[in-house]
C-alpha cells in the first residue's frame, strides 16, 4: 500500500510554490497588516487561477469537488507562505456551509472571499471587514452577517470581528464544516512549521559564532533535527484525518483533533528553535521570520487551541 501524494499532487504543490514565490507574499501579508489589501487580493486570484479556492466546491458550481487531501496538500502550501486573509474559512469551511448555494460559484472563482464565524468554538471572524460574504454557523444552520466590533490578533493580518445575523437561518452541515476548519488550520500550521524549519537550516549555513557557522555545533543540529522530527510526525496525522473525513469515518473527531495537537506543538517547537537559531533579528518586523512567528501564535488557538482538542481526544478515547 502506498501513502504517498501521487504526482498529480505533488505537481499541484509545487505550482502553488512557484506562483507564491512570485508574488512576494511577505509585502502582501505586511500591506494587508497596515489595510492595503491590494496586494494580498492579487495573491488571491493567482490561488483561484491554479484551482486552490474551487477545491471544495460542488462541480455544478464549476468547482473541482476535491478530496480533503488535495485540500491538505494546497493548505499546507498557503500555510507555508503565510498567505493573508481568511484562508481556513474561505477555502474550507465556506464551501461545507453553503454546500448546494449558488454563491458557491463565486468561492470558486475567487470572485468572493468568505469568513466564517462558529460559536462557540469560533465566536469571531477573521478579516470580516475585508471578506465580501460573512458567515454565523451553529447547530446545523448557517445564515449571513455582517461585521461588528473589531477585535486585534496577536497576528495583526487576523484581525477579528464580532458579527451580527442578518439573514435567515438555513440548514447546513456545521458539524462537518468545523472538522475541516480544524483540519484546513493544522495544515497551515504544519506548513508554517516547515517554513520556519527551512529558514533556520539555512540561517544556521551563514551565522557564525567564534569562528564557526553555528550549524556546525551540535546543539543547533539536534535542535532543528527535533523540529524536523515534529513536523514529520504531525503531517501523517494531517492526512490521516484528511482520509477520515472523506470517509465520514466515525473517528474523524478523534483524528482532526489529534491533528490538530500534533500540528500546533510542532508548529510551536518550529517557532521556538527559529528564534533561537536566529536570535533577535528573527523577531523583526524587518525580518520575514517575524511573520510566520506571528501567524503561528494565531492559528494555534483558532478553530479550537490545543486544550480543547486534547480534551476532546480524551473524551474520545
Amino acid at each position: 500500500m502506498n501513502f504517498e501524494l501521487d504526482e498529480q499532487q505533488r505537481d499541484f504543490a509545487s505550482s502553488i510554490d512557484a506562483a507564491l514565490a512570485a508574488a512576494d507574499v511577505p509585502a502582501a501579508v505586511r500591506a494587508w497588516a497596515a489595510g492595503d489589501t491590494a496586494p494580498g487580493r492579487k495573491v488571491w486570484t493567482q490561488l483561484a487561477d491554479l484551482g486552490v479556492t474551487a477545491l471544495l466546491v460542488p462541480e455544478k458550481f464549476d468547482g473541482i469537488d476535491a478530496h480533503p487531501v488535495d485540500l491538505i496538500v494546497a493548505l499546507e502550501r498557503l500555510g507555508y507562505w503565510a498567505v493573508p486573509g481568511p484562508v481556513t474559512e474561505s477555502i474550507a469551511v465556506a464551501p461545507i456551509l453553503l454546500a448546494d448555494h449558488e454563491r458557491s460559484g463565486q468561492l470558486a472563482t475567487g470572485e468572493l472571499i468568505a469568513t466564517v464565524a462558529m460559536p462557540p468554538q469560533v465566536p469571531r471572524a477573521v478579516n470580516a471587514d475585508v471578506a465580501g460574504l460573512v458567515l454565523v454557523a451553529a447547530d446545523g444552520h448557517v445564515a449571513d452577517a455582517t461585521a461588528g466590533t473589531s477585535h486585534d490578533s496577536v497576528d495583526p493580518v487576523r484581525k477579528l470581528f464580532d458579527v451580527d445575523v442578518t439573514g435567515a437561518p438555513q440548514a447546513a452541515d456545521t458539524a462537518r464544516a468545523y472538522e475541516f476548519g480544524v483540519l484546513a488550520t493544522a495544515a497551515q500550521l504544519v506548513g508554517a512549521g516547515q517554513a520556519m524549519l527551512d529558514h533556520s537550516v539555512e540561517y544556521a549555513k551563514q551565522r557564525t559564532q567564534f569562528g564557526r557557522v553555528i550549524g556546525s555545533y551540535q546543539a543547533i543540529k539536534h535542535k532543528l533535527a527535533d523540529v524536523h522530527i515534529a513536523v514529520e510526525l504531525a503531517r501523517p496525522l494531517v492526512y490521516g484525518a484528511a482520509l477520515s473525513l472523506a470517509e465520514a469515518s466515525p473517528d474523524t473527531a478523534r483524528d482532526v483533533s489529534a491533528a490538530k495537537v500534533a500540528a500546533a506543538d510542532a508548529a510551536l517547537l518550529a517557532a521556538r528553535s527559529s528564534l533561537q537559531t536566529h536570535g533577535a533579528i528573527g523577531f523583526t518586523q524587518e525580518h520575514d521570520l517575524s511573520l510566520l512567528l506571528l501567524r503561528v501564535q494565531a492559528l494555534r488557538s483558532a478553530w479550537g487551541d490545543p486544550t480543547l482538542h486534547r480534551r476532546r481526544l480524551l473524551e474520545v478515547l
